[in-house]
Protein backbone atom coordinates (compact mmCIF):
# COMPACT_ATOMS: atom_id res chain seq x y z
CA UNK A 1 0.00 0.00 0.00
CA UNK A 2 1.61 3.27 -0.75
CA UNK A 3 1.68 6.13 1.41
CA UNK A 4 -0.90 8.76 0.78
CA UNK A 5 0.61 12.18 0.03
CA UNK A 6 2.24 14.46 2.40
CA UNK A 7 -0.29 17.21 3.30
CA UNK A 8 0.45 20.93 3.39
CA UNK A 9 1.66 22.42 6.22
CA UNK A 10 -1.90 23.52 8.66
CA UNK A 11 -1.72 27.44 9.65
CA UNK A 12 0.35 28.78 12.26
CA UNK A 13 -0.41 28.52 15.62
CA UNK A 14 -2.02 32.13 17.49
CA UNK A 15 0.23 34.35 19.64
CA UNK A 16 -0.62 34.35 23.31
CA UNK A 17 -1.97 37.87 23.75
CA UNK A 18 0.51 39.99 25.91
CA UNK A 19 -1.48 42.25 28.17
CA UNK A 20 0.94 44.03 31.11
CA UNK A 21 -2.37 44.91 32.88
CA UNK A 22 -3.01 41.22 33.03
CA UNK A 23 0.33 40.35 33.79
CA UNK A 24 1.47 42.23 36.49
CA UNK A 25 5.12 41.38 37.69
CA UNK A 26 4.10 39.97 40.88
CA UNK A 27 1.65 37.37 39.00
CA UNK A 28 4.78 36.01 37.24
CA UNK A 29 7.39 36.24 39.98
CA UNK A 30 5.05 34.34 41.79
CA UNK A 31 4.55 31.47 39.27
CA UNK A 32 6.78 28.15 40.56
CA UNK A 33 8.89 26.52 37.71
CA UNK A 34 7.74 24.41 35.45
CA UNK A 35 8.85 21.24 37.05
CA UNK A 36 6.38 22.20 40.12
CA UNK A 37 3.62 23.83 37.99
CA UNK A 38 2.89 20.52 36.43
CA UNK A 39 0.30 17.63 37.66
CA UNK A 40 2.25 14.67 38.71
CA UNK A 41 -0.19 11.52 38.99
CA UNK A 42 0.99 8.79 41.64
CA UNK A 43 2.89 6.30 39.71
CA UNK A 44 3.98 2.51 40.79
CA UNK A 45 7.49 2.30 41.93
CA UNK A 46 8.88 1.14 39.21
CA UNK A 47 8.21 3.45 36.73
CA UNK A 48 9.60 7.04 38.46
CA UNK A 49 12.40 8.73 36.81
CA UNK A 50 14.60 8.00 39.32
CA UNK A 51 14.23 4.23 39.52
CA UNK A 52 14.69 4.14 35.85
CA UNK A 53 17.74 6.46 35.68
CA UNK A 54 19.00 4.10 38.73
CA UNK A 55 18.63 1.06 36.43
CA UNK A 56 19.79 3.26 33.22
CA UNK A 57 23.15 3.65 35.11
CA UNK A 58 23.25 -0.01 36.50
CA UNK A 59 22.87 -1.81 33.49
CA UNK A 60 25.57 0.50 31.33
CA UNK A 61 27.96 -0.19 34.72
CA UNK A 62 27.57 -3.71 34.49
CA UNK A 63 28.07 -3.40 30.20
CA UNK A 64 31.47 -1.70 31.42
CA UNK A 65 32.85 -3.61 33.89
CA UNK A 66 32.21 -7.04 31.31
CA UNK A 67 33.12 -5.26 28.15
CA UNK A 68 36.49 -4.18 29.39
CA UNK A 69 37.31 -7.17 31.44
CA UNK A 70 36.87 -9.03 27.90
CA UNK A 71 39.26 -6.88 26.33
CA UNK A 72 42.04 -6.90 28.93
CA UNK A 73 41.71 -10.50 28.76
CA UNK A 74 42.43 -10.30 25.34
CA UNK A 75 45.49 -7.69 25.24
CA UNK A 76 46.76 -8.26 28.98
CA UNK A 77 46.86 -5.80 31.33
CA UNK A 78 49.89 -3.61 30.01
CA UNK A 79 48.15 -3.92 26.56
CA UNK A 80 45.25 -2.72 28.06
CA UNK A 81 46.87 0.28 29.75
CA UNK A 82 48.46 1.10 26.46
CA UNK A 83 45.56 0.98 24.56
CA UNK A 84 43.59 3.18 26.63
CA UNK A 85 45.95 5.68 27.30
CA UNK A 86 46.20 5.93 23.03
CA UNK A 87 42.27 5.46 22.44
CA UNK A 88 41.28 8.06 25.05
CA UNK A 89 43.10 10.85 23.23
CA UNK A 90 40.64 11.60 19.74
CA UNK A 91 37.77 11.68 22.03
CA UNK A 92 38.05 15.19 23.04
CA UNK A 93 38.53 16.03 19.49
CA UNK A 94 35.33 14.12 18.04
CA UNK A 95 33.39 15.43 21.60
CA UNK A 96 34.09 18.78 20.90
CA UNK A 97 33.52 18.75 17.16
CA UNK A 98 30.40 17.59 18.12
CA UNK A 99 29.27 19.89 20.42
CA UNK A 100 29.99 22.81 18.19
CA UNK A 101 27.81 21.79 15.67
CA UNK A 102 25.08 21.58 18.41
CA UNK A 103 25.60 25.01 19.52
CA UNK A 104 21.87 26.70 18.34
CA UNK A 105 20.25 24.61 20.61
CA UNK A 106 22.39 22.05 22.41
CA UNK A 107 21.29 19.13 23.58
CA UNK A 108 21.11 17.97 26.96
CA UNK A 109 24.03 16.35 28.52
CA UNK A 110 22.16 13.42 29.95
CA UNK A 111 21.48 12.84 26.34
CA UNK A 112 24.69 12.73 25.36
CA UNK A 113 26.59 11.22 28.18
CA UNK A 114 23.82 8.09 27.81
CA UNK A 115 24.68 7.80 23.96
CA UNK A 116 28.48 8.22 24.80
CA UNK A 117 28.20 5.30 27.27
CA UNK A 118 25.91 2.97 25.32
CA UNK A 119 28.67 3.20 22.91
CA UNK A 120 31.15 2.75 24.67
CA UNK A 121 30.11 -0.50 26.61
CA UNK A 122 26.40 -1.99 25.74
CA UNK A 123 26.78 -1.41 21.67
CA UNK A 124 30.97 -2.74 22.40
CA UNK A 125 29.43 -5.73 24.43
CA UNK A 126 27.08 -6.64 21.89
CA UNK A 127 29.42 -6.54 18.58
CA UNK A 128 32.05 -8.25 20.52
CA UNK A 129 30.06 -11.06 22.03
CA UNK A 130 27.97 -11.03 17.93
CA UNK A 131 30.67 -11.13 15.77
CA UNK A 132 32.44 -13.42 17.85
CA UNK A 133 29.34 -15.96 17.83
CA UNK A 134 28.67 -15.54 14.21
CA UNK A 135 32.29 -16.03 12.94
CA UNK A 136 32.55 -19.26 15.12
CA UNK A 137 30.08 -20.47 13.61
CA UNK A 138 29.77 -19.35 9.99
CA UNK A 139 33.81 -21.25 9.86
CA UNK A 140 32.03 -24.14 11.86
CA UNK A 141 29.53 -24.70 9.32
CA UNK A 142 31.40 -23.79 6.60
CA UNK A 143 34.91 -25.62 7.60
CA UNK A 144 36.76 -21.74 6.08
CA UNK A 145 37.99 -20.55 8.96
CA UNK A 146 39.74 -17.41 6.55
CA UNK A 147 36.14 -16.95 4.73
CA UNK A 148 34.25 -16.93 8.18
CA UNK A 149 36.76 -14.22 8.87
CA UNK A 150 36.29 -12.41 5.73
CA UNK A 151 32.56 -12.98 5.91
CA UNK A 152 32.31 -11.46 9.34
CA UNK A 153 34.47 -8.37 8.94
CA UNK A 154 32.33 -6.98 5.80
CA UNK A 155 28.83 -8.61 6.73
CA UNK A 156 28.37 -9.35 10.16
CA UNK A 157 30.44 -6.34 11.41
CA UNK A 158 28.67 -3.54 9.89
CA UNK A 159 25.41 -5.12 10.60
CA UNK A 160 25.82 -5.66 14.04
CA UNK A 161 28.06 -2.70 15.24
CA UNK A 162 25.57 -0.38 13.27
CA UNK A 163 22.37 -1.99 14.60
CA UNK A 164 24.02 -1.85 18.42
CA UNK A 165 25.00 1.89 17.88
CA UNK A 166 22.10 2.69 16.71
CA UNK A 167 19.81 1.53 19.55
CA UNK A 168 21.00 4.68 21.60
CA UNK A 169 19.45 7.22 19.03
CA UNK A 170 16.36 5.09 19.14
CA UNK A 171 15.88 5.03 22.57
CA UNK A 172 16.44 8.93 23.15
CA UNK A 173 14.26 9.13 20.01
CA UNK A 174 11.49 7.34 21.62
CA UNK A 175 11.71 8.15 25.09
CA UNK A 176 13.07 11.82 24.61
CA UNK A 177 11.65 12.94 21.58
CA UNK A 178 11.20 16.75 23.18
CA UNK A 179 14.81 17.36 23.30
CA UNK A 180 14.79 15.39 19.40
CA UNK A 181 13.64 18.11 16.97
CA UNK A 182 15.84 17.67 13.61
CA UNK A 183 18.63 16.84 11.76
CA UNK A 184 21.45 18.13 14.01
CA UNK A 185 20.02 16.35 17.49
CA UNK A 186 20.50 13.21 15.20
CA UNK A 187 24.03 13.91 13.97
CA UNK A 188 24.98 14.85 17.76
CA UNK A 189 23.77 11.97 18.79
CA UNK A 190 25.12 9.11 16.55
CA UNK A 191 28.38 10.96 16.37
CA UNK A 192 28.28 10.29 20.89
CA UNK A 193 27.33 7.03 20.39
CA UNK A 194 29.80 5.71 17.71
CA UNK A 195 33.02 8.39 19.55
CA UNK A 196 32.11 5.86 22.11
CA UNK A 197 32.31 2.82 20.25
CA UNK A 198 35.09 4.04 18.37
CA UNK A 199 36.96 4.04 21.98
CA UNK A 200 36.52 1.13 23.00
CA UNK A 201 37.72 -0.93 19.75
CA UNK A 202 40.68 1.36 19.81
CA UNK A 203 41.55 -0.09 23.00
CA UNK A 204 41.04 -3.23 21.61
CA UNK A 205 43.13 -2.68 18.39
CA UNK A 206 45.90 -0.49 19.81
CA UNK A 207 45.90 -2.86 22.67
CA UNK A 208 46.74 -6.26 20.59
CA UNK A 209 49.36 -4.19 18.71
CA UNK A 210 51.21 -3.53 21.57
CA UNK A 211 50.90 -7.25 22.78
CA UNK A 212 52.53 -8.43 19.20
CA UNK A 213 54.98 -5.78 19.41
CA UNK A 214 55.82 -6.86 22.49
CA UNK A 215 56.22 -10.46 21.37
CA UNK A 216 58.13 -10.07 18.02
CA UNK A 217 60.25 -7.51 20.00
CA UNK A 218 59.60 -4.18 18.28
CA UNK A 219 59.40 -0.79 18.80
CA UNK A 220 59.31 3.35 17.43
CA UNK A 221 57.92 4.07 14.04
CA UNK A 222 58.68 0.59 12.90
CA UNK A 223 56.00 -0.61 15.28
CA UNK A 224 52.55 -2.30 14.77
CA UNK A 225 51.24 -0.43 17.45
CA UNK A 226 52.55 2.92 15.37
CA UNK A 227 50.59 1.74 12.50
CA UNK A 228 47.37 1.12 13.92
CA UNK A 229 47.54 4.23 15.67
CA UNK A 230 48.43 5.80 12.44
CA UNK A 231 45.58 4.73 10.81
CA UNK A 232 42.64 4.90 13.50
CA UNK A 233 43.58 7.83 15.34
CA UNK A 234 45.37 9.99 13.12
CA UNK A 235 43.73 9.11 9.43
CA UNK A 236 40.14 7.87 10.58
CA UNK A 237 39.06 9.39 14.13
CA UNK A 238 35.93 9.95 12.27
CA UNK A 239 35.41 6.67 10.72
CA UNK A 240 32.81 5.31 12.88
CA UNK A 241 31.61 8.48 13.40
CA UNK A 242 30.54 9.09 9.87
CA UNK A 243 28.97 5.82 9.84
CA UNK A 244 26.43 6.12 12.20
CA UNK A 245 25.85 9.51 11.08
CA UNK A 246 23.79 8.66 8.09
CA UNK A 247 21.13 6.86 10.75
CA UNK A 248 21.26 9.45 12.43
CA UNK A 249 20.34 12.13 9.60
CA UNK A 250 17.86 9.28 8.83
CA UNK A 251 16.67 9.50 12.61
CA UNK A 252 16.27 13.22 12.53
CA UNK A 253 14.93 13.61 9.56
CA UNK A 254 11.43 11.09 10.78
CA UNK A 255 11.43 13.67 14.06
CA UNK A 256 10.87 16.69 11.22
CA UNK A 257 7.94 14.66 9.73
CA UNK A 258 4.37 15.20 10.82
CA UNK A 259 2.84 12.72 13.50
CA UNK A 260 0.79 11.81 10.43
CA UNK A 261 3.43 10.40 8.15
CA UNK A 262 3.87 7.33 10.04
CA UNK A 263 5.43 5.36 6.67
CA UNK A 264 8.07 8.03 6.45
CA UNK A 265 8.70 8.64 10.02
CA UNK A 266 9.71 4.33 10.14
CA UNK A 267 10.97 4.45 6.85
CA UNK A 268 13.67 6.83 7.45
CA UNK A 269 15.47 5.43 10.29
CA UNK A 270 15.91 1.95 8.83
CA UNK A 271 17.14 3.52 5.15
CA UNK A 272 20.11 5.33 7.04
CA UNK A 273 20.47 2.55 8.87
CA UNK A 274 21.27 0.72 5.48
CA UNK A 275 23.12 2.99 4.25
CA UNK A 276 25.66 3.01 7.61
CA UNK A 277 25.97 -0.77 7.20
CA UNK A 278 27.03 -0.45 3.76
CA UNK A 279 29.19 2.61 4.44
CA UNK A 280 30.79 0.77 6.93
CA UNK A 281 30.93 -3.00 4.95
CA UNK A 282 32.85 -0.61 1.98
CA UNK A 283 35.13 -0.12 4.60
CA UNK A 284 36.18 -2.79 6.37
CA UNK A 285 35.85 -5.03 3.18
CA UNK A 286 38.65 -2.67 1.29
CA UNK A 287 41.43 -4.50 1.13
CA UNK A 288 40.15 -8.02 0.12
CA UNK A 289 37.89 -5.92 -2.66
CA UNK A 290 41.17 -2.81 -4.21
CA UNK A 291 44.41 -4.94 -3.29
CA UNK A 292 47.01 -3.93 -1.18
CA UNK A 293 46.29 -0.32 -1.32
CA UNK A 294 42.16 -0.66 -1.10
CA UNK A 295 42.32 1.47 2.35
CA UNK A 296 44.15 4.46 0.85
CA UNK A 297 41.33 3.44 -2.50
CA UNK A 298 38.17 3.99 -0.16
CA UNK A 299 39.86 6.47 1.86
CA UNK A 300 40.36 8.58 -0.95
CA UNK A 301 37.05 8.18 -2.97
CA UNK A 302 34.51 7.32 -0.82
CA UNK A 303 35.43 8.66 2.91
CA UNK A 304 36.64 11.64 2.21
CA UNK A 305 34.02 13.13 0.03
CA UNK A 306 31.37 11.55 2.30
CA UNK A 307 33.12 13.41 5.22
CA UNK A 308 33.26 16.52 3.33
CA UNK A 309 29.30 16.11 2.30
CA UNK A 310 27.92 15.35 5.97
CA UNK A 311 30.00 18.19 7.11
CA UNK A 312 28.55 20.94 4.59
CA UNK A 313 25.08 19.30 5.21
CA UNK A 314 24.86 19.63 8.61
CA UNK A 315 26.49 23.31 9.01
CA UNK A 316 23.99 24.18 6.16
CA UNK A 317 20.88 22.65 9.06
CA UNK A 318 22.26 24.73 11.37
CA UNK A 319 22.33 27.60 9.29
CA UNK A 320 18.54 26.72 8.57
CA UNK A 321 18.46 26.33 12.16
CA UNK A 322 19.30 30.05 12.49
CA UNK A 323 16.70 31.07 9.55
CA UNK A 324 14.17 29.37 11.54
CA UNK A 325 14.88 31.67 14.57
CA UNK A 326 14.74 34.72 12.63
CA UNK A 327 11.27 33.79 10.91
CA UNK A 328 9.50 32.50 14.01
CA UNK A 329 10.23 34.58 16.65
CA UNK A 330 9.31 37.76 15.25
CA UNK A 331 5.88 37.05 15.46
CA UNK A 332 6.20 36.83 19.19
CA UNK A 333 8.39 40.23 19.44
CA UNK A 334 5.21 41.96 17.36
CA UNK A 335 3.06 40.73 20.25
CA UNK A 336 5.18 42.39 22.55
CA UNK A 337 7.08 39.20 24.20
CA UNK A 338 10.07 40.00 23.14
CA UNK A 339 11.83 43.30 22.42
CA UNK A 340 12.04 44.08 18.58
CA UNK A 341 16.15 43.41 18.42
CA UNK A 342 15.64 39.97 20.00
CA UNK A 343 14.81 37.81 16.87
CA UNK A 344 17.97 39.54 14.74
CA UNK A 345 20.25 38.66 17.56
CA UNK A 346 19.24 35.12 18.56
CA UNK A 347 19.39 34.29 15.08
CA UNK A 348 23.24 35.42 14.95
CA UNK A 349 25.75 32.47 17.00
CA UNK A 350 28.05 35.82 16.95
CA UNK A 351 25.08 38.22 18.26
CA UNK A 352 24.38 35.81 21.01
CA UNK A 353 28.24 35.53 22.20
CA UNK A 354 28.59 39.26 22.46
CA UNK A 355 24.91 39.41 24.29
CA UNK A 356 26.52 37.14 27.03
CA UNK A 357 29.93 39.30 26.94
CA UNK A 358 28.26 42.50 27.32
CA UNK A 359 26.07 40.95 30.47
CA UNK A 360 28.79 38.97 31.99
CA UNK A 361 31.16 42.20 31.92
CA UNK A 362 28.00 44.70 32.93
CA UNK A 363 26.30 42.74 35.99
CA UNK A 364 28.39 39.61 36.77
CA UNK A 365 28.56 35.89 35.27
CA UNK A 366 25.07 34.86 36.48
CA UNK A 367 23.64 37.55 34.51
CA UNK A 368 25.85 36.14 31.33
CA UNK A 369 24.25 32.48 32.54
CA UNK A 370 20.92 34.42 32.66
CA UNK A 371 20.98 35.71 29.34
CA UNK A 372 22.28 32.37 27.53
CA UNK A 373 19.54 30.13 29.08
CA UNK A 374 17.19 33.12 28.04
CA UNK A 375 18.81 32.56 24.34
CA UNK A 376 18.33 28.69 24.80
CA UNK A 377 14.75 28.64 26.09
CA UNK A 378 13.98 31.32 23.16
CA UNK A 379 15.80 28.75 20.54
CA UNK A 380 12.77 25.79 21.77
CA UNK A 381 10.10 27.97 21.46
CA UNK A 382 11.17 29.26 17.81
CA UNK A 383 11.56 25.35 16.73
CA UNK A 384 8.41 24.74 18.99
CA UNK A 385 6.15 26.74 16.66
CA UNK A 386 8.26 25.47 13.45
CA UNK A 387 7.12 22.16 14.50
CA UNK A 388 3.65 22.86 15.06
CA UNK A 389 3.08 24.27 12.13
CA UNK A 390 4.41 21.17 10.60
CA UNK A 391 2.40 18.94 12.14
CA UNK A 392 4.95 17.46 14.07
CA UNK A 393 3.94 18.19 18.12
CA UNK A 394 1.54 16.43 20.29
CA UNK A 395 -1.29 18.32 22.23
CA UNK A 396 0.81 19.08 25.00
CA UNK A 397 1.91 22.61 22.58
CA UNK A 398 0.07 24.86 24.44
CA UNK A 399 1.25 24.24 27.92
CA UNK A 400 4.43 23.96 26.71
CA UNK A 401 4.40 27.33 25.09
CA UNK A 402 3.38 28.62 27.71
CA UNK A 403 5.95 26.75 29.85
CA UNK A 404 8.69 28.58 27.76
CA UNK A 405 7.24 32.07 27.61
CA UNK A 406 7.41 32.06 31.43
CA UNK A 407 11.18 31.28 31.31
CA UNK A 408 12.30 34.15 29.11
CA UNK A 409 9.27 36.66 31.07
CA UNK A 410 11.66 35.71 33.95
CA UNK A 411 14.75 36.48 32.04
CA UNK A 412 13.53 39.58 30.11
CA UNK A 413 15.26 42.31 32.43
CA UNK A 414 18.77 41.37 31.59
CA UNK A 415 18.33 39.51 28.26
CA UNK A 416 16.48 42.32 26.68
CA UNK A 417 19.03 45.24 26.84
CA UNK A 418 21.52 42.70 26.21
CA UNK A 419 20.47 41.40 22.95
CA UNK A 420 19.67 44.79 21.88
CA UNK A 421 22.96 46.03 22.06
CA UNK A 422 24.33 42.77 20.26
CA UNK A 423 21.97 43.13 17.42
CA UNK A 424 22.94 46.94 17.17
CA UNK A 425 27.05 45.41 17.70
CA UNK A 426 26.85 43.31 15.20
CA UNK A 427 25.05 45.42 12.46
CA UNK A 428 21.66 43.87 12.78
CA UNK A 429 19.56 46.47 13.65
CA UNK A 430 20.37 49.76 11.90
CA UNK A 431 21.39 52.36 14.10
CA UNK A 432 20.44 55.85 13.02
CA UNK A 433 23.83 58.34 13.36
CA UNK A 434 23.80 60.82 16.02
CA UNK A 435 21.84 63.65 16.08
CA UNK A 436 23.06 67.58 14.50
CA UNK A 437 21.47 70.09 14.83
CA UNK A 438 21.96 71.39 11.11
CA UNK A 439 19.68 74.58 11.55
CA UNK A 440 21.95 75.63 13.99
CA UNK A 441 24.74 75.11 12.17
CA UNK A 442 25.10 77.49 9.36
CA UNK A 443 28.42 78.97 8.08
CA UNK A 444 26.86 82.04 6.27
CA UNK A 445 24.83 83.32 8.77
CA UNK A 446 25.60 86.49 10.33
Amino acid sequence: MSEPSPQPPGPRPAIPVYEREQRPDELWAALPEPAHRRYRPRRAFWRRRAVRVAAVIMVLALCALVILALVRDQTGTQGFLVGLGLAVLPVPLLITAFRWLDRVEPGPWPNLIFALAWGAFAAALVAIIANSFATEWIATATADPAGAESLGATVIAPVVEESAKAAAILLIFLFRGRTFTGLVDGVVIAGFSATGFAFTENILYLGSAFGEDQHLGNSGLASVTAATFFVRVVMSPFAHPLFTVLTGIGFGLAATAARRQKIRRFALPLLGLALAMGLHALWNGSGPAFGPYGFYVVYGVFMVPVFALLTWLVIWSRQRELRTIGSELPAYAAAGWLTPAAPLALSSMRARTLARDFAGRTYGPGAARSVGEYEAFATSLAFLRHRAHRGAVGPDFIEREQELLHHLWQRREIAGPALTYAARATGRVRVPPPYIDYDGYNPYRQ
